[in-house]
Order: C-alpha cells, then sequence, then structure tokens
C-alpha cells in the first residue's frame, strides 16, 4: 500500500499554515495527489429559533459561510500555484451539525487525511467534529499535525503505541507505507496484562509482522509510573527523540456519532509531535 490520495481540510485563509502546509509536505514526500476541501462553516444550529430572529438573519449566516469558503479557496489557488504536485480543491458550505456526513464523504476516499490539532488557541468544535468524521466515519487514517508543524526528521523515528486492540492493529496496518521508511519502529507496551495472550512476549507478534515489511523494530515494555498512559507514552516520546506517534483512535458512542476518548483527547492535547490516527 502506498499513498496516493492526501486530503486536508481548511476552513479558513489563516489556516493555510496549519493545514496545506503539512499536507503539501506529505503528499510531496509520498508522491500522491492532494485534495483540499475549503469549508465554510454556517453556525446556525438547525431545528432551533432564536428569540428576535429572523429569515433575514439567517441568511447573513449562510453568506457569511459562504464568503468564508469562497475566500478559503482563493488563498488555497493562489499557495497551490507555487506547488509542483497534482492537486485540486473544492468548496462547500455545512452547518456544524452536517459537518460530519460532508467530511466522511471526502475522507473516505482518501488513503491519508492530514489536519492540525483540534484542541487549543484558535480552535472550534467544528475541528473536532472534522477529525471525528474522518475517522469513524469515513474511516480514514487521519494525520494530526501539532502547531509546531511535521519537523524536520518527520517519520525517522516512529512510536507505536500498542495494546493488541483491534484500533491499535488498524492503524499500524494503514500507517505502513510510513513505518517501512523509518529508521525504528519503537513499539510501545505500557503495562501489558498478565493474563493477555500476548503475556510472554508483550508485542513480539506485532514486531515480526511489520519485521517482514522492511521495519527495523523493537519492543519497549513500559511500567504505568504517571497518572494516565498517554502520560508515560508522551515522556517516552522525548527520551527517545521519537518524530511521530501511531496509536488507533478510541471512540464512545454518542448516539449516532462516535466521539474521541479520554485516552486519544488526551494524547492529542499534550502531543508536540505528529499523531497518526485509525479506527
Amino acid at each position: 500500500m502506498a499513498y496516493k490520495s492526501i486530503l486536508t481540510i481548511v476552513t479558513s485563509p489563516d489556516q493555510l499554515s496549519q493545514s496545506l502546509d503539512p499536507a503539501i509536505a506529505v503528499a510531496r514526500r509520498e508522491g500522491a495527489h492532494l485534495d483540499v476541501l475549503c469549508l465554510g462553516i454556517d453556525r446556525t444550529q438547525t431545528g432551533f429559533y432564536y428569540a428576535g430572529a429572523n429569515a433575514m438573519i439567517l441568511q447573513e449566516s449562510l453568506n457569511r459561510a459562504n464568503a468564508e469558503a469562497e475566500a478559503t479557496a482563493k488563498a488555497v489557488s493562489a499557495r497551490m500555484q507555487k506547488e509542483d504536485i497534482p492537486w485540486g480543491s473544492d468548496s462547500a458550505v455545512a452547518q456544524v451539525a452536517g459537518v460530519a456526513h460532508l467530511v466522511a464523504d471526502w475522507a473516505r476516499y482518501a488513503d491519508l487525511v492530514v489536519l492540525p490539532r483540534p484542541y487549543g488557541e484558535g480552535r472550534g468544535i467544528e475541528d473536532e467534529a472534522i477529525l471525528e468524521a474522518a475517522l469513524f466515519e469515513g474511516h480514514a487514517p487521519v494525520l494530526v499535525v501539532p502547531p509546531a508543524g511535521l519537523g524536520k526528521d518527520f517519520g525517522h523515528r516512529i512510536v507505536v503505541a500498542w495494546n493488541e486492540s483491534p484500533e491499535a492493529l488498524s492503524a499500524v496496518r494503514k500507517a505502513m507505507p510510513l513505518l517501512t521508511r523509518a529508521a525504528l519502529v519503537d513499539i510501545v507496551v505500557v503495562d501489558p496484562p498478565q493474563h493477555g495472550p500476548e503475556r510472554s512476549d508483550p508485542g513480539g507478534r506485532l514486531s515480526q509482522a511489520i519485521a517482514r515489511h522492511g521495519c527495523r523494530a523493537e519492543v519497549s515494555v513500559l511500567a504505568k509510573t504517571m497518572p494516565r498512559v498517554s502520560d508515560v507514552i508522551r515522556r517516552h516520546i522525548m527520551d527517545r527523540a521519537a518524530d511521530m506517534v501511531v496509536m488507533g483512535a478510541y471512540g464512545h458512542s454518542r448516539f449516532r456519532e462516535a466521539i474521541l476518548g479520554g485516552a486519544t483527547r488526551n494524547m492529542l492535547e499534550g502531543c508536540e509531535v505528529p499523531v497518526l490516527l485509525a479506527h
């Protein structure tokens, strides 16, 4: 497998450095086509009528979202004219409640989705909705890029957060194009179960499986010496000077949608290297 279709989603001209630049870098390195969805957000709530509001006010909100999508599309086009990679863009408008369906429809045809971290200053509820839609409804792997960017040695030393779950295994399989080019893949197991199927050799079968793809892999078994597993993994990333993490994305049901579980969110909020997630 190779990444030949990369997708990123931009919701504002101000996000080009956070969303578009990392996606360009990944597409160039992979020799892939880059698709850019320029998304305007209509923040009125479907099914609600605000006291004192009228049709003109609601129409104004829709017009503003259309204007944002058009401005973003122009900024993306101007930026991409300088690049030498194949690319295409489209623009759309959606209410926050309708973002999931639109994003999922695009993500399901992408080999990899590149998005900025959805938490922190300047981020809105639509950013988390976009990430969740790509993961849980689009069933695409998502590379979440921190504010510092990809880094110079992106993908050179990769940490795999391994807990034997289907989600973690899915993430490893979908990250294989990156894992096979890494100088080192460090499979990290935190407090492995004493009675699990891999109790005698935690991470051993995964190490063997990816080694057959040409990966140079090693296993690190760590004790849970901090309150959260994500804290242990982040400290290990710093200790080993890793520049990327691969992990499963865990969700909890919310009506018909899935939302990021606590462990996944904790990792994204504090991790200073790119994180590849899959569900």
